[in-house]
């Protein structure tokens, strides 16, 4: 396992972070859950990212119960705020002051820890002032709840005014938490220009393209059951921009790439994102152990110019780019 600093910050991270968005909690169960946990400690990762609203937060008492008998001093912990937990009343939602300082307390408690070493606005909350915002997230860091503050799918013009409020009031903002993949490259042309000049790393989620870039996806033919393209609690809506004729048709134009590197289809769509120097790690879910094993060899991939170019070609103008895809909801959500 490589590791990389955060943002411009000492913080040093597994390029390749466990997350448990749409496993812990709802699609695997917990001896399960604890098995790929012990499987990514094996395999040196040391970095875990969930959420709040994942599985109403049942996710992360799920993952704080798997890292219990771990050195705490040896992990970095990261979780988000924002999205709707609880009963979901009128306040269990958003980025208000209350609800911040709130709910890091509910997470510390899940996943059975002090601190959590980042803390991150999960998306940005259009109905609450960013002075607002940002001062609950410094008064955090004060009372020692979390060490470090970060934010997800946050635009450029956001990611600005955030960062300069933090900087004022004497926090360090250091990450963004966007999708990125070969397919989904929105944030390439304003938002990691603008994280280079202010000092915030990518922490990028779904960089197999929600498995739409491992391959196993065929034009033509129907996904099998059981794939994530056939759930429909949620893992269907997610991959089906993918699943065209045209997209996986160029998807499978990777496989002579991958098999000249010696690396799966999945390695190679985590060692792409990791090529980008702004990406400080890629986050990886499982539903079985064997996953986190194999994923993780994409840890220390180098691309050359030649890779890299025969991946443009097969799938560089099937990619979204457009950076207004880069949204918040503009009202919160219940």
């Amino acid at each position: 396992m490589e590791f990389r600093y955060l943002g411009n910050s000492g913080l040093k991270v597994s390029e390749i972070i466990y997350g448990n968005w749409l496993t812990h909690g709802s699609q695997v169960e917990n001896d399960v859950a604890t098995q790929c946990v012990r499987a990514a400690l094996d395999v040196g990762i040391t970095t875990f990212d969930t959420a709040d609203t994942y599985a109403n937060t049942v996710a992360e008492k799920v993952l704080g119960d798997a890292l219990k008998d771990e050195r705490r001093e040896s992990l970095e912990i990261f979780t988000k705020v924002y999205f709707p937990t609880g009963p979901k009343g009128p306040n269990d939602t958003g980025l208000s002051r209350k609800h911040i300082l709130e709910s890091i307390n509910g997470s510390l408690r899940r996943l059975g820890t002090d601190y959590v070493d980042l803390y991150q606005a999960h998306r940005y909350d259009h109905e609450t002032p960013l002075e607002e915002t940002m001062q609950a997230f410094a008064d955090v860091v004060r009372q020692g709840k979390a060490l470090y503050i970060g934010v997800s799918e946050w635009d450029a013009e956001q990611l600005r005014a955030g960062h300069a409020l933090a900087k004022d009031l004497g926090i360090q903002l250091i990450s963004n938490q966007p999708q990125y993949s070969m397919l989904w490259r929105v944030i390439e042309d304003q938002v990691v220009p603008a994280s280079e000049e202010l000092g915030i790393s990518q922490i990028v989620w779904s960089p197999v393209a929600q498995g739409a870039l491992t391959g196993k996806y065929k034009p033509g033919q129907e996904p099998e059951a059981g794939s994530r393209a056939t759930d429909t609690s949620g893992g269907a809506d997610m991959i089906k921009q993918w699943m065209s004729d045209d997209v996986l048709t160029g998807v499978q134009k990777l496989q002579p790439v991958a098999d000249g590197l010696g690396i799966t289809m999945a390695q190679l769509a985590i060692a792409w994102v990791l090529q980008n120097q702004n990406v400080a790690a890629a986050i990886m879910g499982a539903s079985k152990p064997e996953q986190v094993e194999s994923n993780v060899k994409a840890s220390g991939v180098k691309l050359d110019g030649e890779a890299m170019s025969k991946i443009d070609e097969a799938i560089g103008s099937l990619a979204e780019r457009d950076p207004s895809k880069t949204t918040s909801p503009k009202q919160r959500l219940v």
